[in-house]
């Protein structure tokens, strides 16, 4: 038999609905026992429809099989919803959800965990957060209805209307709340306006409710209706993080995982067609940006339009400037959803956001936000923070990023708000900073130059080698895309210096995946500088990148002959030396070794008659190496140990950062030399200061190989554990890490569990 729960005097719909869940019913099973529509049973639990007649409420207490003491309350709730003068204002139940909720499972885990915890006197309260359309109110309403047995006192949702023009304010939004509690209206009449905060509060301390405040504005809006005491809990929904509010758990949201939002566009628009282009279908979410509320259109699109294959719709959403116009469905909008954001902004806000639709990269920094509108630094950050609050910008520790779809739309609000001129002349401003900056940034790295010159005035702090290393990195893909801007314009001394600055720094970030592009581009603007020792130049970086960065051995032969070419034309001693380098490189890893010893002793002797004493080091640290791949160990070790003597010797002759490179290579090579030779230990203690060195230098990328030649040798003295440790920390190094060792450290673990 079916209880009816002691709802506090809350409406009938809770109470219904209630009972028909004890009952384990569904609706269509209640109206199947007790004669009732499935509409009518559903209008009366949602509160369209909150005075039913006496028959209907004994039909359905026969339905749910109530007892006389829960049927006598059912009817009560009904008599009270007759009655105008107990008839409560505002949403008295949950609103209709969500039958294909997808996805969120962490989020519903920590809102279960929050609901079970102790009563300590004092309510929990979660604030939701996120960017439009990422289904905070759905996500509120799915945890209600999946916690609400756990608040037997009653589950209010109320409608904060955040976003419209006028809001309601704390006192209206108290006192419907009030009377939807079935607060009666001679006690709010008694205790009068200045009595309802504390009516409230006491109603809200005395019950064990779920309270939804959806779509909150602001701190001020949401702080007064906040219970001081009390076992219940509140979710706040709103596209603001409140970061004001104290006491509270937070909450934030984004989009969906793609296996979930492929299965939330699955779940619209039917299985079925989903399994016949799963291909399509990702795309399609890919589109959506896995955004819930754009998926939710899409869907909607695809289950109205049965004529329409999935592929249709995603080649219908490549299309960018049709994309947030497709996105449309019924009374659907997406932009509608972005437009309530945007127009709440402050001038200096939303003139920013316009103009962040022409950032490349997919984040960005404030100082590189400031280029775009001209503002202080600082003023900038106030704007960006405004954008952050009201939820259309991300942001992780120093860096910002604008969601795909939401860049679109500040794309359309940008070509529709500012001039053709204006546009030009921001992005003009945001590359020539990128590329001005990427400079002194890269020419740490470069002999002859390492910090800035205390002229430069820049509003990033370049004051070490390291803080170069980060911002290049960290802003990759933007003067990626500036540079890429200024080779398409033919500025092509820009597009040198460029490639030029970076040169050594190329060494710390061997596989980022992008030098072989750099270093050709500059390659091609340095030919149409008609100058052949710039040529020359580029052309040896050429060499360089797609040697090491891609492994094209002939392709890099082809290049670096060309350089020594236009080197010898130019009559330039060092970089003929560099295109003899280059080759001995390819060759000795193409097995020529003989070959590969002759372009060794000619870049020696270049770089010595030149008087280029890191070419130099570079060339002999090279032989160390070329007797290594030819099996002779014993001479490579004695050659490495020469040249770290030397390295010790010249002292500050040679630049730290190139020294600290030798180095740690020259270890690198020790070590396995005396792994060949099966002289383990030794071979694990020069690869382990390689490790150090590498690290020390930030060269993640030559720190993964090392970590692989470590994790062998560790393994091969069956030290198990160390060398588990070592693959395991070559896994750990992220993107910047090489692509194959990382390969062979996810087999050397697979070959220790098996073991």
């Amino acid at each position: 038999m079916a209880r009816v729960a002691d709802a506090g005097g809350a409406g009938f719909g809770i109470l219904l609905r209630q009972a028909r869940l004890a009952a384990s019913l569904t609706i269509e099973a209640l109206a199947e026992a007790s004669g009732v529509s499935v509409r009518g049973i559903g209008d009366l639990e949602r509160g369209r429809r909150a005075t039913p007649q006496r028959g209907t409420v004994a039909a359905l207490a026969d339905g749910l099989g109530l007892g006389e003491a829960e049927r006598e309350r059912l009817l009560a709730a009904a008599r009270s919803g007759r009655n105008p003068r107990h008839a409560p204002a505002g949403l008295l139940a949950l609103p209709r959800g969500i039958d294909d909720f997808v996805g969120r499972e962490a989020e519903l885990i920590r809102l279960a965990a929050l609901a079970g915890r102790q009563p300590t006197g004092l309510p929990v309260v979660v604030a939701v957060s996120g960017p439009p359309g990422a289904g905070k109110t759905t996500l509120a309403l799915h945890a209600a209805r999946e916690l609400a047995d756990r608040f037997p006192d009653g589950h209010l949702m109320v409608d904060l209307r955040g976003m419209d023009d006028d809001p309601p304010g704390p006192a209206e939004l108290m006192l419907r709340v009030l009377k939807a509690l079935g607060i009666a209206d001679r006690d709010l009449a008694k205790a009068g306006p200045q009595g309802h905060p504390e009516l409230y509060r006491q109603a809200l301390a005395e019950r064990r409710c779920l309270l939804v405040l959806d779509n909150g504005r602001d701190e001020a809006q949401v702080r007064p209706l906040l219970p001081s005491a009390g076992a219940g809990m509140v979710v706040v929904t709103s596209r603001r993080m409140l970061t004001g509010l104290e006491n509270i758990h937070r909450l934030p949201i984004g989009e969906l995982s793609p296996a979930e939002a492929t299965a939330f566009l699955a779940s619209v628009a039917g299985q079925e067609r989903a399994d016949a282009d799963p291909a399509a279908l990702a795309e399609v979410a890919k589109r959506c940006a896995h955004l819930p509320l754009a998926l939710r259109v899409a869907g909607n699109w695809l289950a109205t339009r049965t004529g329409w294959t999935v592929r249709r719709l995603a080649d219908r959403l490549a299309l960018e400037e049709r994309r947030l116009e497709t996105l449309t469905a019924g009374d659907l909008h997406l932009s509608a959803a972005f437009e309530l954001s945007y127009r709440q902004l402050t001038p200096a806000a939303g003139r920013l956001f316009r103009f962040l639709a022409l950032v490349d990269g997919p984040d960005f920094s404030a100082a590189g936000a400031a280029q775009l509108t001209g503002q202080h630094l600082y003023d900038a950050e106030d704007a960006l923070e405004e954008l952050v609050e009201t939820g259309l910008l991300g942001t992780g520790q120093d860096r910002y990023r604008l969601h795909d779809l939401l860049c679109l739309y500040a794309r359309s609000r940008l070509h529709a708000e500012e001039s053709a001129e204006d546009i030009a002349a921001a992005r003009t401003a945001l590359h020539g900073w990128l590329l001005d900056t990427a400079v002194v940034a890269g020419r740490w790295y470069e002999p002859d130059h390492g910090a800035p010159p205390p002229t430069w005035q820049g509003v990033v702090d370049l004051s070490t080698a390291g803080n170069a290393r980060a911002w290049l990195q960290a802003e990759g893909a933007n003067w990626l895309a500036a540079f890429r801007a200024a080779a398409t314009a033919g500025d092509h001394a820009t597009v040198v210096e460029v490639a030029e600055a970076l040169h050594w720094f190329s060494d710390q970030w061997i596989f980022w995946g992008h030098w072989p592009e750099v270093f050709a581009t500059a390659a091609r603007s340095a030919q149409a500088l008609g100058d052949p020792l710039v040529e020359a130049t580029q052309l040896n970086y050429h060499a360089w990148a797609l040697l090491i960065c891609e492994g094209r051995h002939h392709d890099s032969l082809d290049r670096s002959a060309q350089a020594l070419a236009a080197a010898r034309q130019a009559a330039d001693l060092p970089q003929q030396g560099w295109a003899r380098y280059y080759s001995a490189w390819a060759l000795r890893l193409l097995g020529d070794h003989t070959a590969a010893a002759h372009h060794h002793r000619e870049a020696a002797r270049h770089f010595e008659a030149a008087g280029d004493l890191h070419g130099t080091l570079q060339a002999v640290s090279a032989r160390a190496h070329a007797l290594l791949l030819a099996g002779r160990y014993e001479e490579s070790v004695t050659e490495a140990v020469r040249i770290l003597a030397f390295l010790q010797h010249a002292g500050d002759r040679i630049e730290p950062h190139i020294a600290a490179i030798a180095r740690a290579n020259l270890q690198t090579n020790i070590g396995r030399a005396h792994a060949s030779l099966e002289h383990w230990s030794e071979a694990a203690g020069h690869l382990r200061t390689a490790v150090e060195l590498w690290r020390d230098s930030g060269n993640i990328g030559m720190e993964s190989h090392a970590l692989i030649h470590l994790g062998n040798a560790l393994l091969a003295t069956g030290q198990r554990e160390q060398a588990r440790d070592a693959f395991t920390r070559c896994l750990g190094l992220g993107t910047a890490a090489d692509p194959g060792s990382v390969s062979q450290a996810r087999e050397g673990l697979a070959a220790l569990d098996a073991r």
